[in-house]
């Protein structure tokens, strides 16, 4: 396994130019435009380093903890004391430990929306020189936990917000116009809804006009109409 050394200690940008030719500009310009792209690649060899070097006999277990929330976009896969715990038990810096934890999220989401087998997945992380018994767990938590996990994927993806209360108020409010006095009344909907994502109630507000909510009342009589003609 080599090691990426970074030999960059700071971005390149165009005030840093030395009196250069224009050539020599253009591959300085050029090299500044590879720089993030070296960064990440450091980054991917940093994190299959890591993972390589974490205890081979509870790396199974994380993995199994990550996909049990991996479709839980809202929540974070673990508390903050439990991070604590985990980078005690891996002998992990805090920010090593999240480099792991948002790669083995990155690689287990690139299989659900690939959908791809646990021997493919096993033989593309060994590919990228990931040590032989961690792609083995990989490919182990995938076939065991992969096709449920794609399921839950699916029905976040499909399931809208769910409404749960509904309120109203009336608001009146002023013309603009100085000479006027008339007052504009305003109905303000307040709608409680919720996803899988989180069990905390979103308040979603909606104002009308009269003739704005006249028009919702109508389309909502139609949806009425053709619930019914359904059931």
């Amino acid at each position: 396994m080599h090691t990426c050394t970074c030999v960059y200690e700071k971005v390149i940008t165009e005030k840093n130019f030395p009196p250069l030719s224009h050539c020599m500009k253009s591959i300085w310009l050029l090299l500044s435009k590879l720089y993030p792209m070296f960064l990440a690649l450091c980054s991917v060899r940093k994190a299959v380093s890591l993972i390589n070097g974490t205890d081979t006999g509870k790396f199974p277990r994380l993995l199994s903890r990550i996909l049990q929330k991996l479709h839980l976009k809202a929540e974070n896969n673990f508390s903050e004391e439990e991070e604590e715990k985990l980078q005690a038990a891996f002998s992990l810096e805090k920010q090593d430990l999240h480099l792991i934890l948002e790669t083995i999220s990155f690689i287990l989401e690139q299989a659900v929306y690939h959908n791809l087998k646990p021997a493919t997945l096993q033989q593309q992380l060994e590919s990228v020189h990931l040590d032989q018994d961690k792609a083995e767990a990989f490919a182990s938590a995938w076939a065991a936990a992969g096709q449920d996990t794609i399921e839950k994927f699916r029905q976040r993806i499909l399931a809208p917000q769910k409404l749960e209360t509904v309120g109203w108020q009336l608001n009146l409010q002023m013309a603009q116009s100085t000479q006027a006095k008339l007052k504009s009344p305003q109905a303000v909907l307040e709608l409680g809804v919720s996803d899988e994502d989180s069990k905390n109630l979103k308040k979603v507000f909606v104002e009308f006009s009269h003739q704005e909510l006249y028009e919702f009342y109508n389309k909502l009589e139609t949806i009425q109409a053709q619930l019914d003609s359904l059931t």
